[in-house]
């Protein structure tokens, strides 16, 4: 009984270290803001930038801060889904590609999902405080969209 446990934790242990060779593609983007940015269509003051950068980019854009964990598997594996999943739905760097219909869509959508308390996710949270969305921060972000969403429906 003994000989089969330390043949699972050793071919357990063979698994992981060869999982640590999977190293998939980093978001990065050099740092570079494009034109097409949420930042960059919009007039978006610096505290809800600030808010944004610290709760969402790191999903939601095509820069993200890799934590150490994320060096390690699984944890990688689980974090860049979050990540191609996150940017499928929401991506600020590349808002400005969206037509202004979808635009307008995605920032009903960032209410509605900040208001359930959706998103950020727990999962996200957990490990990164600082991602954590106060009600004031959340009522700056909510009220600057709506400001945002009236003036759209002006130019229209």
């Amino acid at each position: 009984m003994k000989k089969a446990i330390r043949i699972i934790v050793t071919i357990g242990f063979i698994v992981f270290l060869l999982m640590q060779l999977y190293q998939p593609a980093r978001n990065l983007d050099d740092g570079q803001v494009l034109p097409e940015h949420f930042t960059k269509v919009y007039h978006v003051p610096q505290n809800v930038q600030a808010i944004l950068r610290t709760s969402c980019y790191d999903c939601h854009s095509n820069n993200t801060n890799y934590p150490w964990y994320s060096y390690i598997q699984p944890g990688r594996i689980f974090m860049e889904n979050h990540i191609k999943k996150g940017k499928k739905d929401l991506n600020f760097s590349e808002f400005g590609k969206y037509s202004k219909r979808k635009q307008g869509s995605k920032l009903e959508a960032i209410i509605k999902q900040m208001e359930s308390g959706k998103m950020p996710i727990a999962s996200y949270t957990l490990l990164h405080k600082k991602a954590l969305i106060t009600p004031t921060q959340k009522k700056e972000v909510i009220n600057w969209i709506n400001i945002t969403k009236y003036s759209l429906s002006l130019e229209n």
